[in-house]
């Protein structure tokens, strides 16, 4: 077995033509870019792109095939170098049984399966060929398409406010609106990590995935995860979500749920922390707040059981999140140590003091050990390193 980096939430934010797939990504998230960034910038040998149901995307992807940069993988994936692609797509369900809208991550074996599923996607959807698009179709009939085609289903960032299952889709259960039996996984979002979700009771038997939901190319990893496999492929990704054959999350690396948007709950009007023993924002007498994920998830648990082993969940910071490392000393940084992952996992403590202020280097350091103090964040805006 190896150990290797994955990040399965990346957005598009244009074609290679100049064309929009996601409209608050990025112009520079081409397809080429984010997986030479992913691989060689930022140390991921797994990248899942979740707007390749766009078929300009898939056009793009077989020139790359026919151009040699990518190969379609035995076993499922495209080789890209000694890194692999997962091509999947987020969607948005919001059908009879949902209270909102809820986002869902839908990954495939294959280029014959992304194609049957694009073509399904096309007759239930009016923008196809934009990222993250409602269906009109239940929860259900995603689901079922879904594993016929013999692909993943994952409910994207579960607590966020926003556009998701315990947010908005559901009241109490996922099973109001989904087959438990037919979900491979959960994906946590940046607000939440793996000792707040084990308080609902329904996720414990459920891998837990940390994904960088990335805008631009410099998000790609913020929140990663490390599997042990035997090689990159799409079948290793399912047999390291079912822990089979010795393949498994071997580590989840994450915002320190603090430093995420949505942690704290917050006056709908000016953003300030709502205090939760008042009916009304103490700053400007609002009476609409939005719902953090701390208060989402006390609302959830329940009696806690003892469930299986769960890898660890590493809090870490993003590099450009730590004050004192600007564009500047980012390069150098990734031209001393190889990648972000390098420097983030593993550069020497001796090296980084080298090139860093005592505080930057400090806060990487105390980033992988736990012991920054953070200020939370809410309401769209992140917390801060204090």
């Amino acid at each position: 077995m190896k150990h290797i980096f994955a990040d399965l939430h990346i957005h598009i934010g244009r074609t290679m033509t100049g064309r929009p797939v996601k409209i608050t990504g990025s112009k520079t998230l081409t397809l080429p870019k984010i997986l030479q960034f992913a691989k060689d910038i930022k140390g991921i040998s797994m990248t899942g792109i979740i707007d390749c149901h766009v078929p300009e995307v898939i056009s793009e992807i077989e020139t790359m095939i026919k151009g040699g940069a990518l190969a379609e993988l035995q076993d499922g994936g495209f080789g890209y170098g000694d890194s692999c692609l997962i091509t999947g797509s987020e969607i948005e369900i919001n059908d009879e049984n949902c209270s909102g809208p809820v986002h869902v991550l839908v990954y495939l074996p294959d280029m014959v399966a992304l194609k049957k599923w694009s073509s399904w996607l096309q007759e239930r959807m009016k923008n196809y060929h934009l990222s993250s698009q409602r269906i009109y179709a239940s929860g259900l009939e995603v689901q079922n398409k879904a594993k016929e085609l013999g692909g993943l289903f994952i409910p994207a960032h579960v607590f966020t406010p926003f556009k998701s299952l315990y947010g908005k889709g559901v009241q109490k259960s996922l099973s109001e609106v989904f087959d438990r039996d037919k979900i491979d996984g959960i994906e946590l979002g940046l607000s939440a990590d793996t000792s707040m979700a084990e308080r609902i009771i329904e996720l414990q038997n459920y891998p837990f995935l940390t994904n960088s939901d990335a805008h631009s190319l410099e998000k790609i990893g913020r929140e990663h995860m490390e599997l042990s496999v035997q090689s990159v492929s799409f079948k290793e990704l399912k047999m390291a979500l079912r822990g089979e054959g010795g393949r498994h999350i071997s580590a989840n690396f994450g915002l320190d749920p603090l430093l995420g948007k949505y942690y704290e709950s917050v006056c709908a009007e000016c953003l300030a922390v709502w205090d939760r023993e008042r009916s009304t924002c103490l700053k400007c007498g609002c009476s609409k707040r939005i719902k953090g994920v701390s208060r989402r998830i006390e609302e959830l648990s329940g009696t806690v059981r003892q469930s299986a082993v769960r890898p660890p969940y590493r809090h870490q910071v993003p590099l450009e999140f730590i004050p004192g490392i600007g564009p500047r000393t980012l390069d150098k940084l990734r031209i001393r140590f190889g990648n972000d992952m390098a420097v983030l996992h593993s550069a020497d403590e001796e090296a980084l003091k080298e090139m860093l202020s005592s505080r930057a280097s400090a806060s990487i350091i105390d980033a992988r050990k736990g012991r920054l103090m953070i200020k939370a964040g809410g309401g769209g805006a992140y917390g801060r390193i204090e």
